[in-house]
């Protein structure tokens, strides 16, 4: 009996064991498959203004002429139905604020043109968002002086077309509007400093 038992002990710990590795093999596989997808998930942006982590220009700020700076991008989805920016300063004194909301940006963009608004260089469909300054327009870097701020410009790649927002629409409406709709992103930093 004793002899019948240790064999029955064995050949569950066997199973055990095949069970166990065969589980791990699976999740390696799939925590593989997921950081490939989430790495194809990434749009690279850039402009032709700055790069990543570099100072944004006195042009695209209050102290200049207050213009959106050229943007580009590679690497979205090609079930892509639109593409929303948001810019904003995590670095301001009253915590996050936004300098640019737009969205409905067709799917087969992928650029912005100098200059940007409601009327100028902008894709038709496109409806900029009200920023933190209350106006349905881009608002550049403009810091109290000291310490450099940064600025995201973050894009989004969405499997539809936001046709129920309107320019009224903020940030946090935006976001909350995009959830479950975000199938790639991506992101640009500048730096912005007024020293007097």
């Amino acid at each position: 009996m004793k002899k019948i038992y240790q064999i029955f002990y064995y050949n569950l710990s066997y199973h055990i064991i095949g069970f166990l590795t065969t589980t791990l093999i699976l999740s390696l596989q799939i925590i593989a498959q997921t950081k490939s997808l989430n790495k194809k998930m990434e749009i690279k942006l850039s402009s032709s203004a700055f790069t990543e982590g570099e100072f944004i220009p006195v042009k695209f700020s209050c102290e200049g002429e207050n213009i959106s700076p050229q943007l580009q991008w590679n690497g979205a989805p090609k079930n892509t139905k639109s593409f929303a920016i948001i810019v904003d300063d995590p670095d301001a004194p009253g915590g996050d604020f936004v300098h640019w909301v737009i969205f409905n940006i067709p799917g087969d963009t992928n650029k912005l043109n100098e200059n940007a608004t409601g009327s100028t260089n902008l894709p038709d469909s496109s409806t900029i968002g009200t920023n933190g300054f209350g106006e349905k327009s881009y608002s550049g870097p403009c810091p109290p002086a000291g310490k450099p701020h940064r600025y995201f410009f973050k894009i989004f790649a969405l499997d539809n077309v936001l046709n129920q927002l309107k320019s009224s629409t903020t940030k946090q409406q935006l976001i909350k509007t995009m959830q479950g709709h975000i199938i790639a992103k991506g992101h640009l930093m500048g730096k912005y400093q007024r020293l007097k």
